[in-house]
C-alpha cells in the first residue's frame, strides 16, 4: 500500500545527518500562549497551567504556574513544574532560583541538582559542581550522568587521575558500556592520555551491538575516534573507522565532512575541548538514545541541559528542532533552525528543514522560495531538490514535483562524483525514486518505471522502491511474478513495517488470493493498528472470505479513524452495501491503493495476535547468534527457526531491538530460540 503524505521522509534528513528526526507532516499551527487573564483563584491558575503544558504551550504554562505561585508561594510541586517548564523552554537562568530551593527535595533533586551543577560547570567552579552530583535517590540513568559528569568535574579541577579512576570504577547495566567507553575516550584525550584514549575509543567503536540501540552515540564515538586518529597522524586508520561508520549509516554529513578533511590533510578539531563541552556531549548522546515516540518532553529537557552548557551546539539545536516537529510545533522548530550558525556544517540541513516547516504551516509560497534559493545556491546538493519536490508533491502537484526532479537528474547525469564509494552517489537513489513516484501519479508509467529501476541499481534491495515498483506492476496486471518477488523481499527486509506488509496483503487481494490476503493484512493491522486504510483493506479481505461480520467491524473502525474524504466515502458505501459479487470486475468500494513508504520509526512492540506465531518453548535454552551482512529479523527467523513469522520470538528475547527492530548491524549478537522448537 502506498499512500503518500506530507511527511519528512521525502528528504531523508535523518539519514543525511545521523539524527532521528520524525515529523507528522501535517500542517499545524503553533500553540497560542498568553499571560493569565482574569484568573482569580489558585485552582484556576493551576488547571490553566496544566492544560497549557499538555498542549506543549510552555510559555503559557510558565505564565500560569507563576500566577498560581502568587496564591501559594511555598508550594514545592508548583515550583518543580515551573522549574522544569523554564528549562524546557530554554530559560535556564530563570530556573536556577527554583533549582536552589528544590535541591534537597527527594522527588526532584536529581534534576534540580543537575541544573545547579551545570551552572557550576559554566562558571568553571568544578569544586562546587562535584558535591551537587550526588543524589539521595537515583535511577540507572541518573547514576550514569552523575558519575560521568563527576569525572569531567575532576578533570576540570586538574585531577586527571581521579577522573579516569571514576570512569574505571563505574559499574551498571550492560547498556552503560558504550556511553562509558565513549566518555572515557573523550576524557583521556582531553587529559593527554593518548593510549588510554585510543583503547577507550576502540572499545566504543567495537560495540556495534550497542550502536543498534543507540546509533547516534555510536556514530559520535566513531567520529571522535576517527578525528583522534587523524590528529595522531594515523590517516589510514582514521579512514578505516569512517568506512565502518559508513557501513553502519551511510551519508552522515559529519562523516563526509571529516573524510574530506582527512583526505586533504586539513586540521581536524576535537568534538569537545573542555569539561563543559564534555558534559554537554554526554547529555546530548543520552537524549538522542532516549528519543523514541512518547518521550519527547524528557528528551527536550536533556537537550536544554546540553545547550545550557554549550549554547552553540548545532547538533543539539537540530535535535531540539526535531522534537518540536514531533510535537507539531512547526513555529518552534523554525526558530531553532534559525539559530544554527552560518559556519555550521548543519546550516544547510537546518535551512532545508526550515523550508519544510513553512510548508507544514501552509506557508507554501514562502517554503518554495526558501527551498528554491537553496537549490540555486548549491545545485549539486540533491537534498535541496528532494525538499522542494516534496513540497510540490505534498500538495499533489506532481507535475511541479516532476520538473524539480528532472532538473536534479539532469544535474546528476552531467557530473560524476570523483570520490570512491562516495555516500552521496548511493544516496541519489531517492531522486530517481521520487521522480518515479511523480510520473506514476501523473499516469506516465513509461517514464516512471525506468526511474524505479535506476533507484534499485543505485541502491539494490531498497525496500521502499521494491515495494512501490512491485505493487505498481501487480496493480497494472503486469510482471506479476516479479512484482510479488519484490514485495516479498521488501517484507523480508522490513517485517515490522505495517505499510509494506499491507502491500503484500493487498497484492494477494488484487490477485484474488483472499486467504493469503487475510493472513498478511491481519499482520499489517497488528503492526499499524491506527491506520484507517489498512483496516479498510482488512475489511475487504474478510468480506471476500465470507467473514462479513468482521468485515463490517473493520470498516466501522476505519470510518471512526477519520480517514481522507475519498476513503471515507468508499468505506461508508461498503458499510451500507457491502462489496459487490466477486465476478463484478468494476469492484465498487475498492479504492486504488499504492504502496506507502515505511514509517520513520518501526513499532516498539511486536504484534500479539498473529495467527502464524509459534510460541517459544520456555523450557529450552536460547542460543547465541551473530548477525551477518544483509540479514533481517525475518530472514534469520526463516533460516534458523524455519518460519519468518517467528521473528516475534527473536524480538521478545532481545529487548534492545524493541525500539527499532528493523535495524540490524553485521556482527551484532542476538539471542535466538532453539532451532528445534
Amino acid at each position: 500500500m502506498m499512500r503518500l503524505t506530507d511527511g519528512r521522509w521525502l528528504i531523508g534528513l535523518a539519514a543525511a545527518t545521523g539524527l532521528m528526526v520524525s515529523v507528522s507532516g501535517q500542517a499545524v499551527l503553533a500553540a497560542q500562549s498568553a499571560a493569565p487573564v482574569e484568573i482569580s483563584s489558585f485552582s484556576g491558575a493551576y488547571l490553566a497551567a496544566r492544560v497549557a503544558e499538555v498542549d506543549n504551550d510552555l510559555e503559557g504554562a510558565i505564565a500560569y504556574y507563576r500566577k498560581a505561585l502568587d496564591f501559594d508561594p511555598d508550594n514545592q510541586p508548583l515550583q518543580q513544574s515551573l522549574m522544569l517548564a523554564l528549562i524546557s523552554e530554554g530559560r535556564f537562568d530563570e530556573a536556577l532560583p527554583y533549582a536552589e530551593k528544590l535541591k534537597s527535595a527527594p522527588e526532584i533533586e536529581r534534576l534540580s541538582r543537575l541544573a545547579l551543577a551545570i551552572d557550576a560547570f559554566r562558571k568553571k567552579d568544578y569544586g562546587a559542581a562535584e558535591p551537587l552530583l550526588t543524589f539521595a535517590e537515583e535511577s540507572d540513568l541518573d547514576g550514569l550522568i552523575a558519575k560521568i559528569m563527576t569525572a569531567w568535574a575532576k578533570l576540570g579541577a586538574g585531577d586527571k587521575t581521579g577522573a579516569m579512576a571514576t570512569l574505571d570504577e563505574l559499574a551498571g547495566p550492560d547498556w552503560y558500556g558504550l556511553f562509558v567507553s565513549y566518555s572515557k575516550g573523550l576524557v583521556a584525550e582531553q587529559a593527554g592520555l593518548d593510549e588510554e584514549a585510543d583503547a577507550a575509543y576502540q572499545s566504543a567503536v567495537d560495540d556495534v551491538a550497542a550502536g543498534g540501540a543507540a546509533p547516534d552515540a555510536w556514530l559520535r564515538a566513531a567520529e571522535a575516534y576517527a578525528g583522534f586518529l587523524a590528529r595522531q597522524g594515523k590517516k589510514d586508520a582514521a579512514l578505516a573507522v569512517l568506512e565502518k561508520a559508513d557501513e553502519f549509516a551511510s551519508g552522515r554529513l559529519q562523516m563526509i565532512d571529516l573524510r574530506d578533511k582527512i583526505m586533504k590533510g586539513e586540521p581536524v578539531a576535537r568534538i569537545v575541548s573542555n569539561p563543559s563541552d564534555g558534559a554537554s556531549e554526554l547529555l546530548l548522546v543520552l537524549a538522542s538514545a532516549l528519543n523514541r515516540s512518547g518521550g519527547e518532553s524528557f528528551v527536550r529537557l536533556y537537550l536544554r541541559y546540553a545547550l545550557a552548557l554549550r549554547p552553540d551546539s548545532d547538533i543539539a539545536l537540530v535535535q531540539l528542532a526535531g522534537v518540536s516537529e514531533q510535537q507539531n510545533d512547526a513555529e518552534g522548530a523554525i526558530e531553532l533552525y534559525k539559530r544554527i550558525p552560518h559556519s555550521s556544517r548543519l546550516r544547510r540541513v537546518s535551512q532545508l528543514q526550515l523550508g519544510l516547516n513553512l510548508a507544514d504551516l501552509d506557508r507554501r509560497d514562502e517554503a518554495i522560495r526558501q527551498l528554491q534559493a537553496l537549490v540555486e545556491e548549491n545545485p549539486e546538493d540533491m537534498r535541496g531538490y528532494l525538499a522542494l519536490g516534496g513540497v510540490y508533491a505534498s500538495k499533489e502537484d506532481y507535475a511541479g514535483a516532476a520538473k524539480v526532479y528532472d532538473k536534479a537528474v539532469e544535474r546528476l547525469e552531467s557530473k560524476k562524483f570523483s570520490m570512491p564509494r562516495d555516500p552521496r552517489t548511493t544516496a541519489n537513489w531517492n531522486i530517481y525514486y521520487q521522480r518515479g513516484i511523480a510520473y506514476e501519479r501523473l499516469k506516465e508509467w513509461p517514464k516512471a518505471e525506468p526511474n524505479f529501476r535506476k533507484a534499485l541499481e543505485l541502491f539494490p534491495n531498497q525496500p521502499q522502491v521494491m515495494n512501490y515498483l512491485g505493487y505498481s506492476w501487480i496493480d497494472m496486471n503486469m510482471n506479476l511474478e516479479e512484482g510479488m518477488d519484490l514485495i516479498r523481499k521488501a517484507v523480508e527486509l522490513r517485517p515490522s513495517d505495517g505499510y509494506i506488509v499491507d502491500s503484500l496483503g493487498w497484492a494477494h487481494y488484487r490477485l484474488g488470493e483472499y486467504d493469503d490476503a487475510v493472513r498478511e493484512l491481519e499482520r499489517a493491522v497488528s503492526l499499524k493498528p491506527d491506520d484507517p486504510v489498512l483496516n479498510d483493506h482488512l475489511g475487504d479481505a474478510y468480506w471476500r472470505v465470507g467473514r462479513k461480520l468482521e468485515a463490517t467491524f473493520q470498516w466501522s473502525h476505519a470510518r471512526d479513524m477519520k480517514p481522507e474524504p475519498a476513503v471515507l466515502a468508499e468505506v461508508e458505501k461498503k458499510l451500507k452495501e457491502g462489496l459487490p459479487p466477486e465476478d463484478d470486475k468494476a469492484v465498487a468500494g475498492q479504492q486504488k491503493a499504492a504502496p506507502q513508504p515505511p514509517a520513520d520509526e518501526p513499532p516498539a512492540t511486536a504484534p500479539s495476535d498473529q495467527r502464524t506465531e509459534v510460541k517459544p518453548d520456555t523450557a529450552a535454552k536460547p542460543v547465541a547468534y551473530k548477525v551477518t551482512p544483509g540479514q533481517s529479523l525475518w530472514s534469520i527467523a526463516a533460516d534458523h527457526l524455519g518460519n519468518g513469522n517467528r521473528y516475534i520470538e527473536i524480538l521478545n528475547l532481545n529487548p534492545q531491538l524493541q525500539g527499532d527492530p528493523g535495524r540490524l548491524m553485521p556482527g551484532q549478537e542476538l539471542t535466538l530460540p532453539p532451532a528445534g522448537n
